[in-house]
């Protein structure tokens, strides 16, 4: 009997280690794979900014932008893929929006004048408009999943109401069986009384 005792503590104690390891074999993995994109994203960057280095002028500037907009960007996908969230989606959104911004507006400088400042408003306005956008799709998703789950809880109150009137209906129902039962108690005793007495009259 102990042998078995001690071979079944043995078992759980294994099985509780496992998952333990399990665990914590996941959580390392999820970090170097997330150190493994940082440093994926930086080498992406390192390289597209030597490519910048030989360039020149405003095209040089232009260069910088676009890489910089990119490592942006792949820093908030990064994020996205580890964890998908309206935030997260609404981060990278922003991130594209900012990026075609700033490499808008290094191209404006190529313009002068009247051109240079309409082709800097419009850079703007496009920009504003992502931003907007960006909000909207983020608490559309956000309102959807609110909506959801006060849906299912108003559910959940109508099934209980329903329930305790099911509950009082059925109760009210038994009443009458029981009062029936002492009507056809009450009468079957009468006339076992009085069939006694005229026995004992006779007698």
């Amino acid at each position: 009997m102990k042998n078995t005792l001690t071979i079944l503590a043995a078992s759980v104690a294994f099985a509780f280690s496992s998952a333990a390891l399990a665990q914590s074999s996941t959580a390392m993995s999820g970090s170097s794979s997330g150190h493994s994109s940082k440093q994926t994203i930086d080498q992406q960057h390192k390289a597209a900014m030597e490519k910048c280095d030989s360039m020149s002028g405003n095209a040089k500037d232009v260069c910088k932008a676009e890489a910089d907009g990119q490592k942006k960007i792949a820093e908030a996908q990064a994020k996205v893929d580890s964890r998908d969230t309206p935030k997260n989606r609404e981060k990278l959104a922003e991130a594209k929006a900012d990026s075609d911004y700033k490499v808008a507006k290094e191209r404006c400088d190529d313009q002068t004048g009247d051109a240079k400042n309409a082709c800097q408003k419009e850079a703007k306005a496009k920009h504003n408009l992502a931003l907007a956008e960006a909000k909207k799709q983020s608490q559309k998703v956000t309102a959807t999943g609110s909506s959801g789950a006060t849906g299912s809880s108003a559910s959940g109150r109508s099934d209980t109401s329903g329930n305790a009137a099911g509950s009082s209906s059925s109760s009210s129902q038994s009443q009458p069986s029981s009062s029936s039962t002492s009507g056809m108690s009450s009468g079957t005793s009468t006339p076992s009384s009085s069939s006694q007495s005229g026995t004992q009259q006779s007698k």
